[in-house]
Parts: structure tokens; C-alpha cells; sequence
């Protein structure tokens, strides 16, 4: 057996034994933050494959320390993931989101609002059409927008306050 083997084999020893010794802890840290077993075990696992990434264990002068310093670099990183991606914002995917039926009428109905939003949309005046459609459709912000078209934040908000009440009112009169 050859020295790399052989370290790449006491490596794997060490990660078992300091999984064993603290995965209760870890778990116990990542429940306490995230409130999902599911999760907390990712958690758990991604601490060890940086651990395991980073290699000699052996200069490492406090372990434990080192772990759950690890843990919190990967909690934080999470938070950072979830946050840019607005994760908690997004509804999970249930059967029961689903429509129920395609029946041809509420395929119509559905054709129908499409229409009237984009005939409203159409009735606006320039700006606030623009305003609203890079808003909603495009997923630009405020201050994007209002750089594009050379307005104040602002203007952009009232803009965008301004569509959607006017789609509204036409949506509810029903023209």
C-alpha cells in the first residue's frame, strides 16, 4: 500500500470517528437554526465534505472548535443561498396547487383574462406600461427601471401602483 493510500485511508478513519463523536451535536445545532431534520442532516454533510476537502486533520488544533466553525460558515452560507434566491418567498409544489380541470371553459375563461390584461395593458400610457411590464415581467427592480427610462424611483413605484389598478378596475368591470 502506498503512502496515499494509506493517508487517504486514515482520513477516512478520522471523518468516521469525528462523525460518530459529533454528529449528535451538529444535529442538534443545525435543528435548533433550520427546523427541518432533512435539512439539518445536509447541513451535517456538507460540513464534513469541507472538512473532508480541506485535509490534514492532524494540524488542526481544536477539531470541535474547527467543526462548528465549519457549521457556521455552511448555516450562513444557506442563509446568503436562500435569501439571493428569495426561497422563502416561493410556495412549494403540492398535487393540490394544481388545477383540477382543463375543461374547455375555464380554458376559455383563462384565454379571456389573458386578453383583457393585455388590452389594459395596451390602454396605458407609454411609461407606466413600460414600468410594469419590466417590473412583473422582467423581474427588474425599482431602481433598474428607473434608470432605464431616466425617472425617480419614485415615479417608477407610482408607475407600477398606477398599472396594476388599472388592470384591476378593467379586470373587475370585466372589459
Amino acid at each position: 500500500m502506498t503512502s496515499t493510500s494509506s493517508s487517504s485511508v486514515d482520513e477516512r478513519l478520522i471523518l468516521t470517528a469525528l462523525s460518530e463523536r459529533h454528529r449528535a451535536s451538529l444535529q442538534r445545532y443545525f435543528e435548533r437554526r433550520v427546523k427541518n431534520r432533512v435539512d439539518a442532516e445536509d447541513l451535517i454533510q456538507e460540513v464534513f465534505l469541507r472538512l473532508a476537502r480541506r485535509g490534514d486533520f492532524h494540524s488542526i488544533k481544536c477539531i470541535e472548535g474547527y467543526l462548528f466553525e465549519i457549521a457556521a460558515s455552511v448555516f450562513h452560507d444557506r442563509l446568503r443561498h436562500r435569501h439571493s434566491r428569495a426561497m422563502d418567498l416561493h410556495d412549494e409544489y403540492r398535487e393540490t396547487h394544481a388545477p383540477e380541470d382543463f375543461s374547455p371553459e375555464r380554458v376559455l375563461i383563462g384565454k379571456e383574462s389573458v386578453g383583457q390584461v393585455a388590452k389594459a395593458l395596451r390602454e396605458l400610457p407609454e411609461r407606466v406600461r413600460v414600468a410594469f411590464v419590466l417590473h412583473r415581467f422582467e423581474g427588474l427592480r425599482h431602481p433598474e427601471i428607473a434608470r432605464r427610462l431616466g425617472v425617480s424611483v419614485s415615479a417608477v413605484e407610482k408607475y407600477v401602483i398606477r398599472a396594476l389598478v388599472y388592470i384591476k378596475q378593467r379586470m373587475d368591470d370585466g372589459t
